[in-house]
């Protein structure tokens, strides 16, 4: 136990130190400078607030030269909150102006109003955004009961962890990055400390606990290396993201975007290393409890045959999940027009390698860390024979 716990303390500092010259590389590449010393023009006090529609004034079809129409709105409204709260406004919504994916509102539609003056002090407001929270709180109220009635007491910890979790990601990863900090090396102590709460708090601590945190603590090493090695080779710069621009002009600090690449990768991967290691290690124990006489070698080959399963499956999430947030980018270069034509434009557009080198090493990552929990599971756990 004293030597496990020794190799956990190494591999938990270890990557500061083998990944410090990279951290100290990054900062001198895809950097964008967001503090912003041109001369600010004059502050238009705006407000977002809720409103309700009281009444569609009028309403007109547009239609596209590709023949799809839109529909454009002349609403009145009541302010429900700030300033704006119980007065009355209209909005115009109708003219030659074709907006991308405007939504169509009807009488009592909770919506998000913008107000901002023009120059001459007229009223102007526009609607951004239907208002949604109430119906993805019952969403999360529903997600909570399930899991602590299908889980008990074990769901309950899931919860508390996933809070948490959440908590480094918003309270620490997230500001540190906008002031400046390298993304890569703020992510590796932010996984560590996620490491240790969704281990810790769900499986307790046990030897399990600490051979599962030692196994992803490897794995999403490993991981990391390869996502920097990778990324380096395909001159990847991680700005090739539409998101990545609007972080630009929010920071207080340089923020450096193939870092942020290779945070995400290495967030991404975490939690689908979590659910393979233990289970990997959970599948060791219940071998080694249900024939205590076999070596460690055949209790490596065995639980190995159901570390195949668990590659297998892990990949196919990870991939899919990757799929599924990339649908909008697989459709573009399927309708094979410019700059996605011809099967060179694609596999070397940035956007496109981007997604292959965030698939690939995240999947590559979790191959390595069944056989490493299988390994480490199969020599340090001990049952009596």
């Amino acid at each position: 136990m004293k030597k496990l716990l020794i190799i956990l303390m190494l591999l938990t500092f270890f990557p500061y130190n083998v990944l410090a010259q990279e951290i100290a590389n990054e900062q001198n590449v895809s950097i964008v400078n967001v503090e912003m010393e041109a001369e600010q023009a004059p502050i238009v006090e705006q407000e977002v607030f809720q409103a309700q529609v009281l009444e569609v004034m009028d309403q007109r079809d547009l239609t596209r030269s590709d023949g799809s129409v839109v529909i454009q709105q002349n609403l009145k409204l009541k302010g429900l909150d700030g300033n704006w709260a119980g007065k009355e406004f209209e909005y115009f919504g109708i003219s030659e102006l074709d907006v991308v994916g405007g939504n169509v509102y009807k009488k009592d539609d909770k919506v998000l109003a913008l107000y901002s003056p023009d120059t001459d002090g007229n009223d102007i407001f526009f609607i951004t955004d239907y208002v949604r929270q109430g119906y993805l709180v019952w969403l999360v109220a529903f997600f909570v009961l399930l899991i602590v009635f299908v889980a008990s007491w074990k769901g309950i910890k899931a919860l508390l962890s996933l809070v948490l979790t959440f908590f480094v990601i918003l309270w620490f990863i997230i500001p540190r990055i906008l002031i400046g900090d390298s993304p890569l090396l703020i992510t590796i102590i932010g996984s560590v400390f996620i490491i240790f709460i969704i281990v810790y708090l769900t499986e307790g601590w046990n030897r399990k606990s600490h051979l599962a945190v030692a196994s992803i603590v490897i794995s999403l090493l490993l991981t990391g290396l390869l996502a920097i090695f990778f990324t380096n080779m395909a001159r990847l710069t991680g700005s090739s993201d539409e998101e990545a621009m609007f972080l630009i002009g929010l920071g207080k600090g340089i923020i450096n975007f193939r870092g942020l690449l290779l945070a995400g990768i290495m967030i991404g991967t975490l939690g689908a290393l979590d659910d393979g290691v233990i289970s990997q290690i959970a599948a060791v124990d219940e071998i080694k409890k249900a024939n205590s006489s076999l070596s460690n070698y055949e209790v490596f080959k065995r639980s190995m045959k159901i570390g195949v399963s668990h590659i297998g499956s892990m990949t196919n999430t990870l991939f899919l999940a990757y799929a599924g947030a990339s649908m909008p980018l697989l459709l573009i270069f399927s309708v094979r027009q410019d700059p996605f034509v011809s099967f060179s434009q694609i596999i070397n557009n940035e956007m496109i390698a981007t997604e292959i080198v965030r698939a690939f090493v995240g999947s590559i990552g979790l191959a390595m860390a069944v056989p490493i929990a299988t390994i480490l599971a199969a020599y340090f756990i001990k049952v009596k024979k």
